[in-house]
């Protein structure tokens, strides 16, 4: 399982929003950019559980041989108990790991 997630909350934890939007100087956009990251990480747990279930594929499977596999279920419940992917958008947020542009501003040039 991927360590990096590991320092989210895991339950509800009460936000000073005057830290949410001290980048951008405006809640409306910081909760923008947590959004779409929250949807980048939830892809990237999806994609690791995938790859981690398909070890469990069973091919040619019909309806009277589905059994129950322990260490499937053990991983699911493992991805389960993980923070949420908001939670952990706004961590990295919060410890400054989040990289974000504005669109139309213009990039810095070297001379």
């Amino acid at each position: 399982m991927n360590t990096k997630f590991q320092t989210a909350a895991k339950t509800t934890v009460t936000r000073n929003v005057d830290q949410l939007d001290k980048e951008t100087g405006n809640i409306y956009e910081s909760i923008a950019i947590l959004g779409k990251r929250a949807n980048q990480v939830a892809v990237e747990i999806k994609a690791e559980l995938q790859e981690k279930l398909e070890e469990f594929a069973v091919v040619g499977e019909n309806i009277e041989e589905v059994y129950e596999n322990h260490e499937q279920i053990q991983m699911s419940k493992e991805f389960e108990r993980m923070p949420k992917p908001a939670a952990i958008a706004i961590e990295e947020m919060l410890e400054d790991r989040i990289v974000f542009r504005r669109p139309g501003a213009e990039q810095p040039t070297d001379i």
